[in-house]
């Protein structure tokens, strides 16, 4: 195998799928802010309501156009199991099926919206409103698809996000209950049910996406969860490291047949020889790529200084290659940065190499 670890930095598809997905909510909050401002006849001399109309069709169209930009980047990225079909049926992916299926759900009330808009004409006003208003359905749905299944969910300016779409709404719909005509029992009614909804998203979020453990618990595949590797097991040998050393390795190179998840384990188990001498293992867990190594999910370091009964055990911080930046500690906080080069030929277990390491 020529390369140890195939590249696992995020893919430009993995960064349009965040920044498309978080502007399409921003769009949709925008629209429904205005859907319901025009239903108050906002207006002004400087900006008529024609112009409110006009702009919120233009923005609930872009949105549109984000929403079809996130699920298109999302299904080309690969790294989650979602194909085309699970953007449209809801609740059949693989991957948080529930939360993946809301947001199915909101770009299928979109798409009627915009087919219902363009047959307008021959639909007839009255069915092409009642879609109008199920579409608005689309904000909240998106609004939980984000916390449920983005990976930001936890990130302070996404909560801050979350959370102002979520009051500039509430805003908008309490100035729209204030000045309806409608019966107060049934302005109260709606009023508490919008504000019930809130405090149950919130309520929710504290529990599932803002707490740990929220991946494992909305869907996501055994495979695509962080994975803890052991690399303990080597032998506890002598000498406290109290500055830099530099020295060669000499070692085996072991492959794990793929396990029930389709993970593999790559283990490097190698002597250290010259003035420093220890034992050094390096175990890397991961998706097997089509050049012959993984796709790392999982790695464990574990390095014992000859003479010391200190362990130094860590993970893999950087990763080039057959280029490994390491690091470890002690049990008792000693820290040591390890740069590793190997060598490893094709179809060779034999690995060999230099070790760099710095005590921090």
């Amino acid at each position: 195998m020529t390369a140890l670890v195939a590249a696992t930095a995020p893919s430009t598809f993995w960064y349009l799928t965040r920044g498309s997905g978080v502007v399409a909510l921003l769009l949709l909050t925008i629209s429904l802010c205005l859907g319901i401002g025009t239903t108050l006849r906002w207006g002004s001399a400087r900006v008529p309501r024609f112009a409110v109309a006009g702009l919120h069709r233009s923005i609930t169209l872009l949105a549109v156009v984000f929403v079809a930009l996130h699920v298109a980047t999302t299904v080309l990225d690969g790294f989650a199991p979602i194909g085309w079909i699970d953007a449209l049926v809801p609740f059949v992916s693989p991957y948080r099926p529930v939360w993946l299926g809301l947001g199915a759900v909101a770009f299928d009330l979109l798409l009627a919206l915009v087919v219902t808009s363009l047959l307008r004409a021959r639909l007839g006003y009255r069915l092409w409103r009642a879609t109008h208003w199920f579409a608005y359905a689309s904000w909240p749905l998106a609004l939980v698809h984000s916390l449920g299944s983005g990976s930001d969910a936890r990130v302070g300016w996404m909560q801050a996000l979350a959370l102002g779409s979520a009051l500039a709404v509430g805003a908008t719909l309490a100035v729209r209950l204030a000045k309806s005509r409608t019966i107060p029992a049934r302005r109260l009614g709606i009023g508490a049910t919008a504000l019930a909804l809130m405090f149950g998203v919130g309520v929710w979020y504290e529990a599932g996406p803002g707490a740990k453990g929220w991946a494992a618990r909305a869907g996501t595949p055994v495979s695509l969860l962080p994975h803890t590797v052991s690399a303990s097991a080597i032998p506890k040998r002598p000498i406290a490291l109290k500055k830099s050393f530099h020295a060669q390795l000499v070692g085996r190179l072991t492959e794990t047949s793929a396990d029930a998840n389709g993970l593999v384990a790559i283990r490097i188990d190698s002597t250290l020889v010259g003035s420093v001498r220890g034992t050094l293992r390096v175990v890397l867990q991961g998706i097997p790529s089509d050049n012959g190594g993984v796709s790392m999910t999982a790695n464990g370091v574990a390095f014992a200084l000859a003479g010391s009964p200190d362990l130094y055990e860590g993970q893999i911080v950087g990763l080039q290659g057959s280029q490994i930046a390491a690091r470890v500690t002690t049990a008792s906080g000693n820290g040591l940065e390890l740069q590793i080069a190997l060598k490893i030929q094709a179809g060779e277990s034999r690995v060999t190499g230099v070790v760099n390491g710095t005590p921090v």
